[in-house]
């Protein structure tokens, strides 16, 4: 009797594919539903898009924004200008992020609502200063003419000029014409050139500077130890008399520079000549009204 043959069991090298096959529908699975709950509102977008639109560009290019669910109608009602800056900025780094301009409408509005009827107030302030600074250059427009007047002789003389430097008058006299060598007090003959000066300056309410300044001439008074010294009296001499010819003390201040800011080299007759003298400031004054500080 035949024997039957029996069959040999082999492996199968494909079982793998199975498994395979469950993980990869598995997978499948799972990006849809991922994409699903990633996929943009088209809702929303739209909305946002009209909104950046209206802002930058005028009109928005579709008349409404498409509805999805029971989304109001009204784009404010819907989506106002907080929410659009929180979609615009979402995911920016937050040194980045600021906040949308409101709408022209609104920051008219607003305006309004802060100044009714009024301008600018930086514009305001604008034409304010350059009133001020008009009417300051008016004023030492006046008080240059005023002592041109009184020192006209002497101006011809080349012993006193009279200039506007910026915002000042500056009248310079000849120390000359108004000490002896070595002496504060000024000479008889100068004191009515003095108060002829004085009466120029007393109407005006600018401040007043008297600056005194000698050459590099050791002083060999023995009342005075350097020229500093003397250059701070001669100035405090002037500044006396103004004030006894009527001009407010307040709006006076003396300064000595003795031989430190000379006109021209000390070297010379000449420069030594010129480096002695006594200069009248007369500042314009302050955007408040007041005197300028001496």
């Amino acid at each position: 009797m035949a024997r039957r043959h029996v069959h040999e069991e082999h492996t199968n090298s494909e079982a793998w594919a199975i498994p395979f096959g469950d993980l990869m529908t598995l997978l499948l699975a799972f990006f849809v539903v991922m994409y699903a709950i990633s996929s943009v509102n088209a809702g929303k977008y739209r909305v946002l898009s009209d909104a950046l639109t209206a802002e930058f560009r005028g009109t928005p290019r579709t008349p409404q924004p498409v509805p999805v669910g029971d989304v109001p109608q009204s784009i404010s009602e819907q989506l106002p200008i907080t929410e659009v800056n929180r979609m615009f900025t979402a995911g920016m780094p937050a040194h980045l992020r600021m906040p949308l301009p409101q709408a022209r409408g609104q920051v008219r509005e607003n305006q309004g609502e802060h100044n009714p009827g009024s301008a600018d107030p930086r514009l305001a302030a604008t034409a304010a200063v350059a009133g001020a600074d008009a009417q300051q250059q008016r004023e030492l427009a006046g008080v240059e003419a005023d002592v041109d007047g009184v020192m006209a002789s002497l101006i011809r003389s080349n012993l006193v000029s009279v200039q506007k430097l910026g915002d000042s008058v500056q009248v310079q006299i000849s120390a000359d014409i108004l000490f002896a060598s070595g002496v504060a007090e000024p000479a008889p003959a100068a004191v009515p050139v003095l108060q002829r000066l004085a009466d120029a300056l007393r109407p005006w309410p600018n401040a007043i500077r008297v600056e005194g300044h000698t050459d590099d001439v050791p002083i060999r008074s023995g009342v005075f130890h350097s020229n500093w010294e003397l250059s701070g009296a001669r100035a405090g001499s002037v500044v006396r008399l103004f004030a006894e010819r009527g001009v407010d003390p307040q709006r006076l201040a003396v300064v000595g520079y003795g031989e430190y800011r000379p006109l021209q080299a000390n070297s010379t007759a000449a420069g030594r000549n010129a480096n002695r003298r006594v200069v009248v400031v007369i500042l314009g004054r302050d955007r408040n009204g007041q005197g300028g500080t001496p």
